[in-house]
């Protein structure tokens, strides 16, 4: 038997739990590299029966599954994947089983906080300068949250942390979703506002929303439009909330700043624009990557593994 444990980019897996339960019983391969495409991933992953992947990293779907006929089981961290096609492994028999972990949403709130801040106080800028011997030549004074207004784009477990960020910061929090009421806003930290008010209103706007059809291109180029000049958006959510072209106009003529976790191709290839845009902070999707994370994943990834091997899955993933 042959277990494939994907994604490990950060090089964490190894350290964040005991593998020895399943050492013992199958070989044992740890990924540290993306797969350049399919064709990579399924040469790589041909003799594998057992995958464990970390959830918003390598893309599996169905054309990949097809390609993988000796799998068996598929273990994923987190409930939910975009990038997998959960319906397809089921149907070819694969046992899909899913972890808990990461579901308080501090890590991707605190992430949040320190990009608001990072680009509030041009922080990499300052570091890069001092790095090169320029001391504060060629930084730029940075601007005080307290007093401000922070605009919530969601308003759900890791908006409401963020609102109390922003509280706890002397800050005005606005929020919006499209099923957000003034009740609901109020109960979770923050004043109900229409869209185009808090566009027009926030000096920063984050957004903490889940992709969907019905969430894609929240913030469009009208919507970008509206925001103030000098405001700054976060992003920790999806890349697909925003239309990654207006984004990058309004970046390049100076309009807004932005702190990006979140990318449309990840890891973006070497020419995407954003990685050479002014008035950016970027960070590589660790909203939810922290120690703290990565040991509950692979704890029950491993467990999970292990009820698998003794033929009594658990966790096991139910469509709908």
């Amino acid at each position: 038997m042959k277990i494939a444990v994907l994604d490990d980019w950060q090089g964490a897996a190894r350290t964040s739990t005991d593998w020895r339960p399943l050492e013992r019983r199958a070989e044992l391969v740890f990924f540290t590299e993306p797969f350049a495409d399919e064709d990579e991933a399924a040469a790589a992953l041909a003799g594998f029966e057992i995958i464990c992947a970390m959830r918003e990293r390598t893309p599996f779907p169905a054309s990949l599954v097809a390609r993988l006929p000796g799998l068996q089981m598929f273990n994923l961290t987190g409930k939910r994947a975009r990038l997998i096609d959960l319906a397809a492994l089921a149907a070819a028999g694969v046992t899909v089983c899913v972890t808990g972990g990461g579901d308080s949403g501090r890590a991707t709130a605190e992430l949040t906080l320190a990009l608001m801040l990072a680009v509030a106080r041009g922080v990499p800028a300052g570091d890069a300068a001092m790095r090169a011997g320029r001391f504060q030549a060629g930084t730029k004074a940075g601007i005080e949250l307290a007093g401000r207004t922070l605009g919530l784009i969601g308003l759900g477990r890791i908006g409401q942390l963020v609102a109390g960020y922003g509280t706890a910061l002397g800050m005005r929090v606005l929020a919006w979703s499209e099923n957000l009421t003034p009740e609901r806003a109020q109960a979770g930290g923050a004043i109900y506002a229409t869209k185009t008010e808090l566009l027009g209103q926030a000096d920063m706007v984050s957004l903490h929303l889940v992709f969907s059809p019905r969430t894609a291109g929240v913030l469009g180029a009208a919507e970008i439009g509206m925001m103030n000049p000098g405001s700054i958006l976060i992003n920790t959510s999806r890349a697909g909330l925003v239309d990654q072209a207006a984004l990058l106009a309004a970046l390049r003529t100076g309009r807004i700043w932005a702190g990006l976790d979140v990318f449309e191709t990840e890891p973006p290839r070497a020419d995407d624009p954003l990685l050479t845009a002014p008035n950016t902070v970027l960070t590589p999707h660790i909203g939810y990557g922290t120690v703290e994370t990565f040991t509950d994943f692979y704890a029950q990834s491993v467990a999970n593994v292990v009820a698998f091997l003794d033929g009594k899955p658990t966790n096991v993933f139910a469509p709908g």
